[in-house]
């Protein structure tokens, strides 16, 4: 299972970045692909995801309305699309895979222990 994150940088606060993952290697009947963050110091909070089965997503309360979540099956690669940028979204910013029943809807999108693989993390910085 591979996991690539890309798209991270520095950004102005109010500004936008499109955060990508490039996903292989798995062969789940079903899946979910979460994206997560972590600030230093700070635990790793689950930011948003998207379900394979029906393009459910979920968000975050503290990005709702400024990220989308959206997935291009064809390349199978999911984004990150951030808008209205803080500096409190300052954080690495992971991607993960959770292999789901076929049929069954994601029970926990934001939770972390509920992830099976993970990629090795973009950096995002928003200044001031």
């Amino acid at each position: 299972v591979q996991l690539v994150e890309s798209g991270g940088g520095l950004v102005q606060a109010g500004g936008s970045l499109r955060l990508s993952c490039a996903a292989s290697g798995f062969t789940f009947d079903d899946y979910a692909i979460g994206w997560f963050r972590q600030a230093p110091g700070k635990e790793r909070e689950g930011v948003s995801c998207i379900s394979s089965s029906d393009g459910t997503t979920y968000y975050a309360d503290s990005v709702k309305g400024r990220f989308t979540i959206s997935s291009d099956n064809a390349k199978n690669t999911i984004y990150l699309q951030m808008n209205s940028l803080k500096p409190e979204d300052t954080a690495i910013y992971y991607c993960a895979v959770q292999g789901l029943p076929r049929g069954m809807g994601v029970s926990r999108p934001l939770l972390r222990h509920a992830y099976n693989y993970w990629g090795q993390g973009t950096q995002v910085t928003v200044s001031s």
